[in-house]
């Protein structure tokens, strides 16, 4: 059969033939998933029931005029904190352990291990830190003098709750953006470096004029990641405070999660899915919109 037809003819079905399992799976696991919440967002399902009915625009309408939905996204503010902190000491070791440093590899492969642990080992884990009475953080605090710090209660305290849990995130992930970024130092030409340096280029010069300018790409995505993971947060305060103290740790994703299988709405739920689908396409553009003054034109 194919010694009939042309070779571009051959070559598009074999590239059709390649992409047709992925293209299904995606169809299949993404696209049909996502204009099914599109659709229950529009209907007061309760998620086992056979009728479906429709209630049009009432589930957003529901979502904007309700201030206890969206004052949650207030605690995420804490995860956006913490993420660009992570960034910054990432982009520091990144340059310090790109540097021809003594066991770098070795340093590399410690920061990274705690990316690559479960995050509810990691949760649990971190609840023996936090613990107010036994807690390996309070104890600390105790053995070298802070002992008005050593009662305090990391994940009962509102004020403290939310970049208690956020720290945590920022131990697990900044090994994985500081990879990253080492890869993005290795990818920028040596020659650029050694002209700097007989330019008469300082250390700190050398960072700002041209190592952070040439890692911008990347620094954008890591950014954009940052921001849309603390949008989304949910396995940190799901299994460390459930939401406590008095809802003062709870996410977005966890309101949502608790609308559906709690209270079984699952139309207001795909309804507040589809919203913040949105904050983050809008999150995405205002970043471009910003990291992207003043560049090339």
């Amino acid at each position: 059969m194919f010694g009939t037809l042309s070779y571009n003819k051959q070559k598009m079905i074999i590239i059709i033939s390649f992409l047709l399992i992925p293209l299904l799976l995606l169809a299949t696991f993404t696209y049909y998933p996502a204009l099914k919440l599109i659709y229950y967002s529009f209907t007061n399902w309760d998620g086992y029931s056979p009728e479906k009915p429709w209630v049009g625009l009432d589930n957003y309408r529901e979502v904007f005029s309700n201030p206890d939905i969206f004052k949650v996204f207030v605690h995420n503010f804490a995860y956006f904190v913490m993420g660009v902190v992570q960034n910054i000491v990432a982009i520091y070791f990144a340059v310090v352990l790109n540097s021809k440093l003594r066991g770098r590899n070795g340093f590399r492969i410690m920061l990274f291990l705690p990316y690559i642990m479960n995050g509810v080992a990691v949760a649990f884990m971190f609840g023996y830190v936090f613990d107010t009475t036994n807690g390996s953080l309070n104890l600390f605090l105790n053995n070298i003098g802070l002992t008005s710090l050593a009662q305090t209660s990391w994940l009962g305290t509102e004020g403290l709750v939310n970049y208690s849990l956020a720290s945590t995130g920022f131990w697990r992930f900044m090994g994985y953006n500081m990879v990253i970024y080492i890869a993005s130092l290795q990818a920028i030409p040596r020659d650029i470096y050694e002209a700097a340096k007989i330019d008469g280029a300082g250390s700190f010069q050398t960072l700002w004029r041209v190592t952070l300018p040439n890692m911008k790409a990347v620094i954008q995505l890591n950014l954009f990641l940052t921001v849309t993971g603390a949008l989304e947060v949910f396995d940190l305060p799901f299994v460390l405070t459930k939401g406590g103290p008095a809802g003062a740790s709870q996410t977005y994703v966890q309101r949502v999660v608790e609308t559906a299988f709690a209270y079984n709405n699952y139309g207001l739920a795909s309804a507040m899915s589809i919203i913040l689908l949105f904050f983050v396409v809008i999150v995405l553009l205002l970043q471009q919109l910003v990291l992207s003054r003043g560049g090339d034109k």
